[in-house]
């Protein structure tokens, strides 16, 4: 394992398979919080978190204890419990010392719990055969591709608020379209990683 595999999936995790823009895991809070760059980044900043203990729990939970017991059709139950859990501390410590972001988040943070984007990167830890550091980095990689995203769509939604947009179009549908341009705008990634490192 080298340094420069590390960095190779770091990247790839944030830009060409990025969970929101690439995979589409993650879409509620992509749409949910991303009106005020505030909320974006705190939320951004709950999942990272919960991504990266998520992973560290549940790599060794299925490595040395799911698969060596033939248990490996319990992962999503027991990845998911664990998951609940982290977002349940999360949420206590957010209500005791950091009230408005709290607030601001509302239905969002418990949302974390079912958040697919959390789920996913701990499953494809496993599935793609990663040790314990690259599936941390993994995880980090996704965290910060999860917030490079909410942050990019914060800055387009705030430009929408300004713009003349047809009756048509305003609300959700307009929100969709510039969802699905911010998603265009990541193939251009595509091959990056892989180029940059041969």
């Amino acid at each position: 394992m080298s340094v420069v595999n590390l960095v190779q999936i770091l990247l790839a995790a944030i830009l060409t398979n990025n969970y929101i823009l690439s995979k589409f895991l993650g879409i509620c809070p992509f749409l949910g919080v991303s009106k005020k760059l505030d909320t974006a980044v705190g939320m951004s900043g709950a999942v990272i978190f919960v991504m990266m203990i998520a992973t560290a729990v549940t790599w060794p939970i299925q490595t040395y204890l799911l698969t060596p017991n033939g248990l490996d059709y319990l992962q999503t139950i027991v990845f998911i419990l664990i998951i609940a859990a982290l977002v349940q501390f999360v949420e206590i410590f957010l209500k005791k010392y950091m009230v408005s972001l709290y607030n601001a988040l509302g239905v969002y943070l418990p949302l974390i719990t079912t958040n697919c984007a959390v789920l996913g990167v701990t499953v494809l830890n496993i599935d793609e055969g990663y040790n314990f550091v690259q599936s941390l980095i993994n995880s980090l990689g996704s965290g910060l591709g999860f917030m490079l995203a909410m942050v990019l769509f914060a800055g387009v939604r705030g430009r929408l608020e300004t713009a003349k947009i047809p009756k048509s179009m305003q609300g959700l549908p307009i929100t969709l379209v510039s969802a699905s341009l911010v998603a265009i705008s990541f193939l251009g990634f595509q091959g990056l990683v892989d180029g940059l490192f041969k």
